[in-house]
């Protein structure tokens, strides 16, 4: 069984790190169950375990949080929702490429209950759309967007942090750092993509999908 959990507010980063480790660890002892849980945070910034400094272009306009997710610079604030996923891997096959992958087709599985098509690119964390609404690029194709992030880490087969995908959050937060050190493409969201979508809604489809891909 995989338990649920939604959080109201918004949820210290601190405390959800060392939430989400005890749990793993618990998980890990067959002590609990596995859990996916669903939160916002304050304006902050976090540094995976690949992040570049110089990726940091505005040290001082949120706490920047080191982070032992895999990953670069990442931001989390209001209106994005992040779903944390203590799961046990070991009991999923233990390997760690499927298990992104589901985690990848999760998310556009999600954004598909709401008809928009989310992309996977070589080479680029996260999932993409195209901006056909926006100029061409320098070579010729589309502009791409990011709309969500992908970073994990795993503790004795068990999975911690997770996914983050953009209902409405200040795209402008974006700005003081390179996300995940792409410089060439811009970050979206489901309102900025026109879809009034609410937090529940996402969170409705997030577990159905959820279900389809990983048979809790």
């Amino acid at each position: 069984m995989v338990e649920w959990k939604i959080s109201d507010g918004l949820v210290d980063y601190d405390d959800a790190v060392a939430q989400m480790e005890a749990r793993a660890e618990q998980i890990a002892a067959g002590k609990a169950d596995e859990l996916v849980w669903l939160l916002e945070h304050p304006p902050l910034y976090t540094a995976g375990t690949s992040a570049n400094i110089e990726d940091l272009t505005d040290p001082d306009r949120f706490p920047v949080h080191t982070s032992k997710r895999g990953g670069q610079y990442t931001y989390h604030g209001p209106g994005q929702r992040v779903a944390y996923v203590m799961l046990d891997v070991g009991k999923r096959g233990r390997d760690v490429r499927a298990f992104v992958k589901d985690l990848e087709h999760w998310v556009i599985a999600t954004l598909a209950e709401f008809n928009i098509t989310g992309e996977i690119r070589e080479g680029r964390v996260g999932v993409w759309v195209t901006r056909p609404d926006k100029p061409l690029q320098a070579d010729g194709t589309e502009a791409e967007d990011k709309i969500a992030a992908i970073g994990i880490r795993l503790r004795k087969w068990v999975s911690f942090h997770g996914i983050s995908i953009n209902v409405e959050p200040d795209l402008e937060h974006f700005t003081g750092i390179v996300p995940c050190g792409i410089t060439e493409h811009g970050v979206t969201s489901l309102v900025d993509l026109g879809l009034p979508v609410e937090m529940g809604d996402l969170d409705v489809a997030l577990r159905r999908c959820f279900q389809q891909v990983f048979q809790d």
